[in-house]
């Protein structure tokens, strides 16, 4: 061969080379121009991804149709849902991620009573994206079951409730029970059952997080925590009717560290309740009403002793409300209330908007008592609005034996809804100080600190 073939042989080697390799990286810059296959990793460089959302991996979910249920709003999905549950609960993870129970949306599921029983092997989330109901009414309800309770957890340590689906209690016939207040006359009860079931109850259970959930028409309360400790509440709708009887919204007892936030709450009763033995419990942006305010208490009834302390409100809003910013107490208690701060509390049209009541009973047979749970370092700071004339803006009734101290008030603007005339505070053996100028001005409270309080051996929690 001579020299000019072998060079026209490796031209013609050379070039289809070349050619292979631009066809190459012509075609892979189409298919990433029209994305329809992604470039091979292999050709591209390192690069930093973004810290991704939490999430939780697939092999960890389990869908309760996966157990029998069906979601049609109709069938009893108890079991399914408990089987599922023990699934979960006892379900261990090689990657630490949490094992999700998921109620999926665009289903109705509906369910007897039920305990939903811990300790859990791995933290676990409860998704609800679809619907939960309750069994329609008393009559639907199995007799084995209590009717004190619909959904309990118990003894979790480390759980979600969350999801943005619905929990609807469907409480209609449990408020027309003849025994209920508002059927009878004047507030008068009749004979018969009066059991009506908590919707959602947290007991004996720690590191909780509810969250995103819609609850409606709870036969009772809607959510009840009892000894439970560290509780995030957050970005609730909590709904029934105003006229709907026990429905409180968040009732809490002997239970710590516990913070409720960015929550809609529109009720029969009081939004949240704070009962005996609850501390550093935080209340922040809530819109509450119509309801019966936010309350701490009721405390001390049949002489029993009640401790809450730290409990802070702010940032909310209570509208057309039978109260605001109430604390109410038992004569004959013991124990104490202290360490409260109420701030930057609007109120539009509450009957009661600053309200301690230490004679509180359900009805007009009820005894003077000489002991009372002591009420001390309450501070309401910022409270403005408007309030329903019917009552005074501000209801200090403390007990005649051991009286409240240290009540402060400062920057407290409440104006009548209707008319002009500012109705005077009412104070009854209480001791405190307005630190500005209050309208209405507070000119009741009497000064230091009395001498029963410095003289007798106070129960101070």
């Amino acid at each position: 061969m001579n020299i000019s073939k072998l060079f026209l042989l490796a031209f013609c080697i050379i070039a289809s080379l070349l050619l292979v390799s631009v066809q190459g990286r012509l075609h892979n810059h189409t298919k990433h121009k029209h994305g329809h296959h992604p470039i091979s990793q292999i050709s591209v460089p390192p690069s930093p991804s973004p810290s991704p959302e939490p999430s939780i991996p697939s092999s960890t979910v389990f869908d309760v149709r996966s157990f029998g249920a069906v979601g049609d709003g109709l069938t009893d999905e108890t079991l399914a849902f408990k089987t599922a549950w023990d699934t979960v609960c006892q379900f261990e993870s090689e990657s630490e991620s949490p094992a999700t129970l998921l109620v999926p949306e665009g289903y109705s599921f509906m369910i007897q009573s039920i305990i939903f029983t811990g300790p859990c092997k791995n933290y676990v989330v409860f998704k609800v994206d679809g619907t939960i109901m309750a069994p329609d009414g008393p009559d639907s309800w199995f007799k084995s079951n209590s009717k004190r309770q619909w959904l309990v957890f118990y003894r979790i340590n480390g759980f979600s409730f969350q999801g943005f689906g619905l929990i609807d209690g469907r409480g209609e016939k449990w408020w027309d029970l003849p025994c209920k207040p508002h059927k009878g006359v004047n507030g008068s009860t009749l004979p018969g059952p009066c059991d009506s079931p908590v919707a959602l109850r947290f007991f004996m259970s720690s590191n909780l997080t509810v969250k995103g959930l819609k609850i409606q028409n709870s036969p009772q309360f809607n959510f009840r925590f009892d000894n439970c400790h560290g509780v995030h509440i957050e970005s609730l709708s909590i709904k029934a009717p105003s006229k709907s009887p026990n429905t409180d919204g968040i009732h809490i007892e002997n239970t710590d560290n516990v913070g409720i936030y960015n929550s809609l709450i529109a009720n029969g009763d009081d939004c949240v309740s704070i009962g005996s033995g609850c501390y550093n419990v935080d209340i922040k942006n809530i819109t509450c009403g119509p309801s019966h305010g936010i309350s701490i208490g009721s405390l001390g009834n049949h002489n029993s002793r009640a401790c809450v302390t730290n409990i802070t409100v702010t940032d909310s809003v209570i509208k057309y409300s039978d109260n605001g910013l109430r604390i109410k107490t038992w004569q004959g208690g013991s124990g104490s209330v202290s360490g409260v701060t109420f701030n930057n509390v609007h109120m539009d049209t509450v009957r009661n908007p600053i309200i301690i009541d230490q004679y509180y009973c359900l009805t007009k047979s009820c005894l003077n008592q000489t002991s009372a749970v002591f009420v001390s370092d309450i501070t309401y700071k910022n409270i403005k609005g408007t309030y329903d004339v019917r009552s005074p803006s501000i209801h200090f009734g403390c007990s005649d034996s051991v009286p409240c101290t240290n009540l402060t008030l400062s920057d407290v603007e409440l104006l009548p809804a209707q008319g002009e005339i500012l109705a005077d505070p009412f104070c009854w053996n209480a001791y405190g100080a307005s630190q500005t100028l209050t309208i209405p001005p507070v000119f009741c409270l009497l000064e230091g600190i009395p001498r029963s309080v410095l003289e007798n051996d106070i129960d101070r929690c």
